[in-house]
């Protein structure tokens, strides 16, 4: 049964900000599931895609969703798109899990949950995306935690001491973390007037140090035959391999050795034997890929 299919079924639905405590209050009708019972549903819509067995799992952790989404309010996006994103989040991991693999839904359910909200966000916060690297979108979900905690609350550019507080504590460069604060102050308009008499507008002023079209052309293609040397590698992994491979070095927020280790029932050291494998066989493959395709262009 497809997500789409979960997600038709009857559930509460929250209409706007003054429908949150009703929303809440209704969620907490369904109860929580015990492991056995959980279990139980979860092997159900396995072997059978029994539909009713999916929407409890669903309805027993809306209340997880409801409570991750809380952590997204200051955004500036409506409380229901959060949450409903989070739903389908929710609905994903039910349609993956495995329950043979010896750990509850809600443990597997929290990165779906977290990852399709922080992708709806990253959509709908500017109209110029936000982010398109793991560093980058760290920065924007950690952002405003680490001016929090360093009193930097006011609007406008932060201190140079400021800056390098914060790029050090998140680990990325100060100009990210200047750039990243200045696009959080919202989207502006490129026809702002600058000038007392009208006849200037920011974008007048602007001046644009980017590459030429020519070499953005050239680093696309050569960022295209990397993702494609990198997906024709990934097949030469076995589905444990892949797996672990992509927890560990393609998530935006990795996964830890004991949460994979919880997953596949074997020690930590184990798992981190097969990530290393894994690396080697796919980049090996990366290499004989890239240069298969150098030699036919």
């Amino acid at each position: 049964m497809s997500v789409a299919k979960i997600q038709a079924m009857p559930g509460p639905v929250m209409t706007g900000e003054g429908g949150l405590s009703r929303y809440l209050s209704e969620i907490r009708r369904f109860p929580v599931l015990a492991p056995d019972e959980e279990f139980m549903l979860a092997k159900r819509y396995q072997e059978y895609a029994d539909s009713n067995a999916a929407h409890r799992m669903v309805t027993s952790h809306l209340r997880l969703v409801a409570k991750i989404a809380m952590g997204y309010r200051g955004y500036g996006l409506p409380v229901g798109d959060v949450v409903s994103e989070g739903n389908i989040g929710l609905m994903q991991a039910v349609k993956r899990f495995d329950p043979d693999k010896g750990f509850r839904l809600a443990t597997y359910a929290i990165w779906w949950i977290k990852a399709s909200i922080q992708e709806y966000i990253l959509r709908s916060w500017s109209l110029v995306k936000m982010g398109t690297t793991a560093n980058q979108k760290k920065l924007f979900f950690n952002l405003r935690k680490a001016k929090s905690k360093i009193s930097a609350l006011e609007e406008g550019d932060l201190r140079p001491d400021q800056v390098k507080i914060i790029a050090t504590k998140l680990g990325v460069e100060e100009q990210e973390v200047i750039e990243m604060n200045r696009r959080l102050g919202g989207d502006s308009s490129l026809n702002v007037t600058m000038r007392d008499d009208g006849t200037a507008e920011w974008q007048d002023l602007l001046v644009d140090d980017n590459d030429n079209q020519e070499a953005i052309l050239v680093r696309s293609e050569e960022a295209g035959n990397r993702h494609a040397a990198l997906g024709a590698a990934l097949t030469v992994l076995n589905a444990r391999e892949r797996r672990i491979f992509e927890a560990r070095r393609l998530m935006e927020d990795p996964l830890t050795l004991e949460q994979l280790s919880d997953e596949f029932g074997v020690s930590r050291e184990r798992v981190r034997q097969i990530e290393a494998r894994a690396f080697e066989k796919v980049q090996g493959a990366v290499k004989r890929n890239l240069a298969e395709m150098e030699a036919a262009a």
